[in-house]
């Protein structure tokens, strides 16, 4: 292996197990803040135990997910300097606004909510982790600004051997980099629904705590349906935006070697990349490339052959990561609508209780493959049509020196993926306090509610 080819594995490795991580903080925050709002809003202590049993979950990975994340930024310095020297007065401002405005806003009222139970007012409490989840937010809006300016250039000149900033507006209105955010959103409170859904249905099948998870699986239902249904479509329209910017991964994503108006997809192709064709073409929808590309069946949609083989993305692995996310993609709502249509009485559908803590880890295997076909999708290129990776690099490290921090990173990321999957899966099973503590009481008794009469 040579050093391109290391440095590349350990940035995507580490981003990787990174975002096993960030869905979960994204969707689980905006949860966790709506089931103290209810609290709020009711008085019902029921829901103040909700907030707290999924904002421990929160908790958990947010901790870690801040660990694998802090090495990411060090790897533009180190591996990928000559990266850092041509783009960082662009690539460098969107981190650095991320990391001074949000997550500094995430992290200070993240202290606030989990010190100020019974210390500052419920709804001054339940204010500090909607602010939570609205840093959490702005903190993937930065970045995926940023990814997006990588995946289409706009607001910038070139200045001798740089890339500067012209047009800060032009930036944060980038329209791939919208899609992108809009795209990463909603799958990541997909994910988060899924994984409430998942814990609530392994605890109602076992009769545990039946009307705490009933709640939780209420709560949950709807979301997961509403954000699953906006995933496809916005899906959709993102495919659009690739069309238009990145025609090569359009076409890599399909398999679509020729270029042709009414352009067919087929719903099974097998590629066959070396001889610049398709194995197997079975089940053509005609002129369906070209109308899901550019919304008419008359569009012209440009193959694989179009483009210099140098130009052209891993077209195998590109196309099948691309088909697995959309098959999952279209299961997500089918599912959901089950759920949803369950969600007064889930205890009525035992099959759906035992199915639903298999499908947690499934948003997340989605949520990569979407990855793979982003920067995977936009190779040769490390900033699409502008820098290519090989060039990018940083010049005078050696094949042992990444070698040996990937090593360590696999050990260390290995660690902190078991360690959070052990504690989440621990603290799920292990569901709420069975009692009421001693605060519970002393708010139940403010408010004016009968402790007793709620459920433990």
């Amino acid at each position: 292996m040579d050093v391109l080819l290391l440095s590349r594995l350990q940035f995507a490795f580490t981003t990787f197990v990174h975002f096993i991580f960030v869905p979960l903080t994204l969707g689980l925050s905006i949860l966790v803040a709506y089931m103290e709002f209810k609290w709020v809003r009711t008085g019902e202590l029921v829901y103040k135990r909700m907030a707290k049993f999924w904002g421990k979950l929160f908790l958990i990975n947010f901790a870690l997910g801040v660990v694998t994340g802090i090495a990411l930024e060090f790897q533009f310095g180190t591996n990928w300097s000559r990266y850092s020297a041509y783009v960082g007065d662009i690539f460098g401002s969107l981190l650095a606004i991320e990391a001074t405005l949000a997550f500094f806003l995430e992290s200070t009222f993240l202290a606030v909510w989990v010190f100020g139970w019974d210390r500052i007012s419920p709804k001054l409490h339940n204010a500090s982790i909607w602010l939570v989840a609205l840093a959490a937010s702005v903190s993937a809006f930065w970045i995926l600004m940023a990814n997006g300016w990588m995946q289409n250039p706009s607001g910038y000149i070139i200045n001798g051997n740089r890339a500067e900033l012209e047009s800060f507006a032009a930036l944060v209105t980038n329209p791939f980099a919208w899609q992108q955010f809009l795209h990463v959103i909603f799958s990541a409170y997909v994910l988060s629904g899924f994984f409430v859904l998942g814990i609530s249905a392994w605890h109602l099948a076992r009769k545990s705590n039946v009307d705490f998870f009933q709640r939780s699986f209420r709560i949950a239902a709807p979301f997961t349906l509403v954000f699953a249904l906006a995933l496809v479509v916005q899906g959709h329209h993102h495919g659009s935006t690739v069309a238009k910017y990145q025609p090569a991964k359009l076409a890599a994503m399909e398999s679509h070697w020729d270029t042709m108006t009414r352009a067919p997809q087929y719903l099974f192709a097998i590629p066959d990349p070396a001889n610049e064709r398709n194995l197997v073409e079975l089940l053509p929808v005609p002129g369906g490339l070209s109308m899901l590309a550019y919304h008419s069946f008359d569009s012209e949609v440009r193959g694989l052959k179009d483009f210099p083989k140098e130009d052209r993305p891993p077209v195998m692995m590109t196309f099948i990561s691309f088909r697995t996310m959309v098959g999952l993609g279209f299961l997500f709502p089918a599912l959901a609508a089950w759920v949803w249509i369950r969600r007064k009485d889930p205890q009525s559908s035992p099959l759906l209780l035992r199915i639903l803590p298999w499908i947690i880890p499934l948003p997340y295997i989605a949520i990569q493959l979407g990855w793979i076909v982003a920067e995977m999708g936009r190779q040769p290129w490390i900033v699409n049509g502008l820098m290519r990776t090989e060039d990018a690099f940083s010049a005078g490290i050696s094949v042992g020196q990444v070698a040996f921090s990937l090593t360590l990173f696999v050990m260390i990321y290995a660690l902190l993926v078991a360690l959070n999957v052990f504690l989440l899966s621990y603290h799920g099973r292990k569901g709420p306090k069975s009692q009421k503590d001693k605060s519970d009481d002393i708010q139940a008794e403010a408010v004016g509610l009968r402790t007793d009469a709620i459920p433990a």
